[in-house]
């Protein structure tokens, strides 16, 4: 794979916060990324799939568990594990992406993973809630096969690391599209301002949404410009998008339901409508507390930001910011990939993307 532009490298800046050191989520301390990439075959045996995933801290999720909350902006997809995030508030499995028919398949690998940690785990005490996203990869992918297998989960977990986060066409992100063009997986991050506490915000989506005349890059309208682009328009698909956001923010899952409905404004900058057969799902979680399996305590103290001023607008706008600019770092990286029976999906054009932008460039 050839090394592809991020948005900043080519003088593209989303927003006005500051970024962590690696643009990424993993910019949150302690978080960390792993992929599995299978890109086999041609024609009708075409792989073009793979696994993701995102530990929101290095130990035992399952004996740490971590605040959490669920937005579904549009139903129309599979979120396995919503449920008890939505009962409880929290999670206690690494965040998995993948492609849509391999949903079941993973959870059993997360499930595996945690009796590994946990050989207790649905003996003589609970059973594990494992999370996992998806979206379609069928125009690309032979889905059928359902080709990622447990030993793939367990390969991405073990494989997970802090630092720079590999974009595109990677891991879950291999056959997505994105507003018509190659999509897949996308990261970014903001730093609040240290009277705001200096918190960090990351966003890393699994990008396969949108139509291509719908598509903006920093308000600009170049979707527009590059519709000629597309050379198989019943082939465009509304698709999905799984947005993840994690913090260092003090935060529970009331307070973090909030920031994940503010990733949807993130995601509407980039021209989405979140269009009917779209499955478009936000999670977000904070690291800063760690929920213990077994506590024998009433109560526990715990801090939580301050909900009723600046704090809470900078972690907003942290979370729109990096959502917007996730999105379209899956656009710049992702490269052109032919899969399924000869379908491709090309690239976006960066060089025409931004010599179109400069025509809607204040002067």
């Amino acid at each position: 794979m050839t090394e592809r532009p991020r948005l900043r490298d080519a003088g593209i800046t989303i927003g006005t916060m500051p970024t962590g050191e690696d643009n990424a989520i993993t910019d949150v301390p302690d978080v960390r990324v792993g992929h599995v990439t299978l890109n086999e075959g041609d024609g009708a045996a075409a792989i073009r799939t793979g696994v993701s995933v995102v530990l929101p801290h290095s130990g035992n999720l399952f004996r740490e568990k971590v605040p959490a909350s669920v937005f579904v902006l549009n139903g129309f997809g599979k979120c396995f594990g919503q449920e008890q995030i939505d009962e409880l508030g929290v999670i206690e499995s690494p965040i998995a992406f993948t492609s849509t028919m391999n949903v079941g398949i993973v959870a059993d690998g997360l499930i595996e993973h945690a009796i590994g940690q946990n050989p207790d785990c649905g003996v003589t005490t609970s059973t594990v809630n494992p999370v996992v996203n998806e979206c379609s990869d069928a125009y690309l992918n032979t889905q059928q096969g359902r080709h990622v297998r447990q030993h793939h989960v367990l390969e991405a977990i073990d494989s997970a690391k802090t630092g720079p986060v590999a974009e595109g066409n990677v891991g879950a992100g291999t056959g997505m599209t994105l507003f018509g063009f190659k999509g897949g997986i996308g990261t970014a991050s903001r730093r609040t301002p240290e009277k705001a506490g200096g918190y960090t915000v990351g966003a890393m989506i699994l990008g396969n949404c949108g139509v291509r005349e719908q598509l903006r890059i920093d308000g600009a309208p170049i979707g527009r410009d590059l519709a000629d682009r597309q050379p198989d328009p019943a082939a465009e698909d509304t698709g999905s998008i799984i947005i993840l956001i994690g913090t260092d923010a003090p935060m529970f899952d009331r307070a973090l339901n909030r920031l994940a409905r503010r990733a949807a404004m993130g995601l509407a900058r980039t021209g989405s409508i979140a269009a009917h057969g779209s499955g478009d799902y936000i999670l977000a979680f904070s690291n800063a507390h760690r929920i213990q399996h077994d506590d024998d305590r009433v109560t526990y103290p715990a801090e939580h930001v301050v909900e009723t001023g600046d704090v809470i607008n900078w972690l907003f706008q942290a979370t729109i910011e990096a959502t917007e600019e996730a999105i379209i770092n899956a656009l710049f990286a992702a490269e052109t990939m032919t899969g399924r029976d000869g379908n491709t999906r090309y690239a976006l054009p960066v060089d025409r993307a931004l010599a179109s932008m400069e025509r809607y460039r204040p002067t």
